[in-house]
C-alpha cells in the first residue's frame, strides 16, 4: 500500500502534522550554522586570523601560496568538492537504511561538535579553522540530505510547498534569535571583560550547542520506516552500487537533470552571496561588525515573512513562476551591490531587506519543487545531489569570487561576477518542463505547480 500511494498519504492527518511540526525544528536547529557561523562571524574572523598568520599578504597551506583574503572563499569551495564526493553516496545509503533517524542524529552531532570546537580558533590557527569548517559543513550537508528526504514521508504532494516554506521560515527565526543573542554579547563584550576574539569564539561555541540541543526535537518526532522501492541488503555496499546506477539512469530523466543543473547554478550564487556578504561589507564597504551583524539579523527575521509570502504566492502563480521571479530579484541584488557606496550603512540595510524577501522563499520552493521530481524510495539519494549546493554549501561561486579577487584585487569585481549564476540558472529553469518531469518520476501532479 505504501509503495502505491506514498508513505505520507498512508499516514493519518494527525500523524503527518505531528511529524511535520517536529521536522520544522531541524531547520530551527541547524540554521545557526549558515547564519551565526558562516554568514556573520567565521568569514571575517577567519580572514583576520589568516592575515595574522600571513607574510606579505600570503599564507602557504600545504605549501600553496594563497592570498589571505582568498583563503576563506577557497575553503568554502573546497568544502563543496568534498560534498560532491560524499553527499550523493550518503543519500543512497540513507534510502536503504531502516535507521534514517539515527543517521540524522549522527551527522547532526558530528557537525555540532565541530562547530563548538571553533571556540579554540585563536591566534594564527587559520588551518584549524579551515579543518573545523570542512568537518562541520560536510556533516551539515549529510544531515540535511537525510532531513530533506523525510519531506516526502511526512507531506503529500499538495502539502509540500507549505511544509517546506514553514520549515525554512522557522529556520530563519531560530537562526535570527541566536544571532540576536550573539549580537548582544558582541556589542557588550567590553563591559563583560571579553576581548573581541573571545566574544566571537563564544558566539561560535553557542551555535554548536544550539544545533545539538534543538536537534533532539525532530529526533523525538520523526519515525523510521522500512525502505521503499529499493533492493534489500547491506546499506553501505548497496548504496555505492545504486549510486552508479542512478548516475547512469539520469539520462532517462532529462527534465529532472535540467532542473537540478538550474538549481545548482542559481543556488550556488545564493549561497556565495550569503557566505561572503559580510566579508564584502567589511573589506570593500568598510562597514563595522555591528552594521554587518544587525543587517544579517534584519535579513533573518524578514526572511521568515518572505518565505511564508512566497509560499502563498506559489499557490496562486505556481511554484516555478515564483522561483523564476525571485531569480530576477537576485540578479538585481548583485548588480546593486556593486554600486553601493563605502560606509553607506543605510544602503546596505535596504539591500538586506530585498534579499530577505526572496531568500527563504526561493530556497523553500526549490526544495518542495525538487521533491516532486524524485522517484519513490530514492528521496535521500536525489537530495544528495541537490544538497551539493544548499544550506551554506556552494560549488563554483566562492572559487570564482576568490579568483576574481586575487586577479583584480577588487571585491566589487568579485561580487558582480556572481550575476552569471543567476542568469544561467534562470534560463535553465525556464527551459525545464516541470509537469512532464513529475510524470516521468511516476508521481501525481499537484494542483498548482
Amino acid at each position: 500500500m505504501i509503495t502505491e500511494v506514498g508513505v505520507a498519504a498512508s499516514l493519518s492527518v494527525e500523524s503527518r502534522r505531528r511529524q511535520q511540526r517536529g521536522w520544522y525544528f531541524y531547520d530551527w536547529a541547524n540554521s545557526v550554522f549558515p547564519t551565526t557561523v558562516l554568514t556573520v562571524f567565521l568569514g571575517p574572523y577567519l580572514t583576520t586570523v589568516t592575515e595574522a598568520a600571513g607574510r606579505g599578504g600570503l599564507v602557504h597551506p600545504l605549501g600553496i601560496p594563497v592570498a589571505t583574503g582568498s583563503f576563506f572563499p577557497y575553503v568554502v569551495s573546497l568544502g563543496t568538492i568534498v560534498q560532491v564526493l560524499v553527499l550523493p553516496v550518503t543519500g543512497s545509503i540513507a534510502d536503504r537504511s531502516p535507521h534514517k533517524r539515527e543517521l540524522l542524529a549522527a551527522f547532526a552531532y558530528a557537525g555540532a561538535l565541530a562547530t563548538a570546537a571553533m571556540f579554540f580558533l585563536a591566534g594564527d590557527r587559520y588551518l584549524l579553522g579551515g579543518v573545523l569548517f570542512l568537518v562541520a559543513n560536510t556533516a551539515l550537508g549529510m544531515s540535511v540530505v537525510v532531513y530533506n528526504s523525510f519531506l516526502n514521508d511526512i507531506a503529500t504532494p499538495d502539502e509540500r510547498d507549505r511544509v517546506s516554506a514553514r520549515g525554512w521560515a522557522i529556520g530563519y527565526l531560530g537562526g535570527g534569535l541566536l544571532l540576536a543573542l550573539n549580537l548582544g554579547l558582541f556589542l557588550g563584550h567590553g563591559a563583560l571583560g571579553l576581548s573581541t576574539s573571545s566574544a566571537v569564539r563564544i558566539c561560535l561555541l553557542s551555535a554548536g550547542i544550539w544545533w545539538a540541543g534543538f536537534t533532539l526535537i525532530p529526533l523525538r518526532a520523526l519515525r523510521n520506516r522500512p525502505p521503499v522501492g529499493v533492493e534489500r541488503g547491506n546499506a553501505l555496499t548497496a548504496g555505492f552500487v545504486q549510486l552508479g546506477h542512478t548516475i547512469a539512469s539520469l539520462r532517462h530523466r532529462p527534465r529532472t537533470l535540467l532542473f537540478l543543473a538550474a538549481f545548482l547554478l542559481y543556488n550556488d550564487g545564493i549561497q556565495t552571496v550569503i557566505a561572503l556578504a559580510s566579508v564584502y561589507g567589511a573589506k570593500e564597504l568598510k562597514l563595522g561588525q555591528t552594521v554587518l551583524i544587525s543587517t544579517i539579523l534584519i535579513v533573518q527575521f524578514m526572511a521568515f515573512v518572505g518565505a511564508l509570502l512566497l509560499g502563498r504566492l506559489a499557490r496562486v502563480f505556481g511554484t516555478k513562476n515564483v522561483v523564476l521571479a525571485s531569480l530576477v530579484l537576485w540578479t538585481l541584488v548583485v548588480v546593486v551591490a556593486y554600486f553601493l557606496q563605502a560606509g553607506a550603512a543605510v544602503q546596505f540595510y535596504l539591500l538586506g531587506v530585498v534579499i530577505a524577501i526572496v531568500l527563504g522563499g526561493s530556497q523553500a520552493l526549490s526544495r518542495s519543487l525538487f521533491s516532486q521530481l524524485i522517484p519513490k524510495g530514492r528521496e535521500a539519494e536525489y537530495f544528495g545531489f541537490y544538497e551539493i549546493s544548499d544550506k551554506g554549501t556552494s560549488w563554483i561561486g566562492p572559487l570564482v569570487f576568490g579568483l576574481a579577487l586575487q586577479v583584480t584585487g577588487s571585491y566589487r569585481s568579485a561580487i558582480v561576477s556572481l550575476v552569471a549564476f543567476f542568469v544561467a540558472g534562470f534560463v535553465l529553469l525556464l527551459l525545464t518542463d516541470v509537469r512532464r518531469a513529475i510524470v516521468e518520476a511516476g508521481n501525481p501532479v499537484p494542483d498548482r505547480i
